[in-house]
């Protein structure tokens, strides 16, 4: 059964791409854009440089044809 469960989802995966979903590229440290990105909470930034970066990612994003359609859910350094 889990091998059946795995085929499913790749060629679910495989489909998704092929109609033009993406993943958005989101890491800890890149410049919070609220284009694409939604903050969910503030924190004290660790360190000077980190202020108004991401600190953490909670939920990825995704982008079909170049449009959001779900924003990534993000964690930012206080200003």
């Amino acid at each position: 059964t889990l091998m059946g469960v795995e085929l499913i989802y790749n060629k679910l995966m495989t489909t998704l791409k092929q109609k033009g979903l993406e993943k958005m590229e989101v890491a800890p440290n890149d410049v919070f854009d609220s284009e694409h990105h939604d903050a969910v909470t503030q924190i004290p930034a660790p360190t000077p440089d980190a202020k108004g970066k991401i600190i953490d990612v909670i939920e990825e994003g995704y982008i079909l044809h170049d449009k959001v359609i779900r924003f990534a859910k993000v964690v930012t350094g206080q200003v």
